[in-house]
């Protein structure tokens, strides 16, 4: 295994150097990553950000947009024929379609190649003609991020956070009471190791319908084509050692097969090789779930971004180490359910519940920004008489009843740390405030030639992922 382990590192090393060698001769690529948690909105953004690209109309502040740099965008093959492709036409036709629907979810890897037709401005502007700037977009689940944090684990560590992070989550209390009278040091059994893998993927499942974050394995929950393989059929058991031919061996040689046959080939045949990444984060969402599910947000991210090898992506560096991430943009999505003038407060809060992972990469050299975004608008915003004074909501399309609806999900503090205190602090429920969520449809579009969908500061955030390379 250690012998196969150095031959696929030496490999994908030679790779590695002949990629980067041939880079300068070739027309440059920028490798964006794109990922979140369930229901951030990762299909959306990456549809809306290409259709966007596409028909640049509501891109002002991409700055190669609004001077006609862009001359043209048009879709091309994807460089790897092994990886799904984003169905970007689709999902367009379901945001676009008399009747609108959101599209699926991301449960498996898929990429999509938009190259942009660049003319040079300023003082190379006479200079030299257009060239092309490929953008090679990776949507890959944020769930299957949480799994790199494995790879430095043993089982044992593994497991003994995953029990104390199930006490008290839904469904965690009936997977403990479970294991509660199991021998891990008895000889396997295999349909017993198969419930014990269904109770704790149940509990996961639970715990991520409501509101949590922090779920591995990630493939747990979008096995895809894993599905009932032993790869995926061990559970967290307590115990420092077990004998060999034991259910506890067992399920530590499965979890390590877990990490190198599933977490280690995504680590080095896709993450490694982004060096752009958007994280999309459903901060909305948490807060409305409660302080346990903010505290547990802000834990996953931090693991997850301590995945990225952040820094510049200089000649030599990528040489020698491969791509690092130059920038991270954190992005807080579904800022239409709020009105704008919130929106300073849920960008602070993003930002605040990122800092250790925003420090971490910005003392390794990447630039960071976090923002709140809309990749599709779905809302319009009002001003209503209170008996209070007059409030500020939005109004939309209800997913669940297509009636049109006046929202006012609460009012965030301009403190973040009035939410992210208690929510450290362990408290059951926000004390001094209730806040709400609800569920948009899309709505009904009519755009006018050479315009993609309606969004808030996705120009922006594209001026912050690729602007400079433009």
């Amino acid at each position: 295994m250690v012998i196969s382990l150095i031959a696929d590192r030496i490999t994908r090393g030679v790779d590695r150097v002949a990629d980067t060698l041939s880079a300068p001769f070739a027309d440059p690529v920028i490798r964006l990553g794109v990922t979140g948690l369930s229901r951030a909105g990762k299909t959306v953004f990456i549809t809306s950000l290409v259709a966007n690209l596409m028909d640049r109309g509501r891109m002002p502040q991409l700055k190669a947009a609004a001077n006609g740099a862009i001359r043209t965008a048009y879709l091309q093959p994807q460089p790897d024929d092994t990886v799904p492709r984003f169905a970007f036409e689709a999902h367009l036709d379901r945001l676009t379609a008399q009747t609108p629907r959101w599209p699926e979810g991301t449960s498996t890897i898929s990429e999509l190649r938009l190259s942009l037709r660049v003319q040079p401005t300023g003082l190379l502007a006479g200079m030299s003609g257009p060239r092309t700037v490929h953008i090679d977009i990776v949507d890959y689940p944020g769930e299957w991020l949480l799994d790199l944090g494995l790879l430095d684990q043993t089982y044992q560590d593994w497991a003994a956070g995953a029990l104390e992070r199930a006490a008290g989550r839904p469904g965690g209390d009936a997977y403990l009471a479970r294991i509660s009278d199991i021998d891990a040091s008895a000889k396997l059994d295999e349909p017993k190791a198969q419930a014990l893998a269904e109770s704790y993927t149940a509990h996961l499942r639970a715990a991520r319908e409501a509101g949590f974050s922090d779920c591995s394995p990630g493939r747990f929950l979008l096995p895809g084509d894993l599905a009932g393989s032993p790869v995926l059929t061990f559970a967290p058991l307590l115990g420092p050692t077990f004998p060999r031919g034991a259910l506890g061996r067992e399920f530590e040689r499965r979890f390590e097969s877990y990490k190198r046959n599933v977490v280690r080939p995504f680590f080095y045949d896709h993450f490694a090789k982004i060096d752009r990444q958007v994280v999309l984060v459903d901060v909305l969402g948490a807060i409305h779930a409660g302080p346990a599910a903010l505290d547990d947000l802000r834990g996953a991210m931090a693991r997850i971004l301590g995945a990225f090898r952040p820094g510049k992506n200089a000649f030599l560096t990528r040489l020698f180490q491969g791509r690092q991430v130059e920038r991270i943009l954190f992005a807080a999505t579904k800022a239409d359910h709020l009105h704008h003038s919130q929106h300073p407060q849920l960008t602070a809060i993003t930002e605040a519940l990122l800092r250790e992972a925003k420090d971490r990469a910005d003392f390794a050299g990447a630039k960071t920004m976090a923002m709140s975004i809309a990749a599709l608008r779905t809302t319009v915003e009002e001003t209503m008489d209170h008996r209070e004074g007059p409030l500020d909501v939005v109004r939309g399309r209800l997913l669940d009843s297509g009636k049109q609806a006046a929202f006012y999900p609460g009012k965030l503090p301009d403190d973040p740390s009035h939410l992210l205190a208690p929510a450290r602090a362990g408290d059951e429920k926000w004390l001094d405030a209730d806040y709400s969520v609800m569920n948009f449809a899309p709505a009904p579009l009519t755009l006018r030639p050479g315009e993609g969908p309606p969004h808030i500061r996705l120009d922006k955030a594209a001026q912050f992922l690729i602007g400079d390379r433009l």
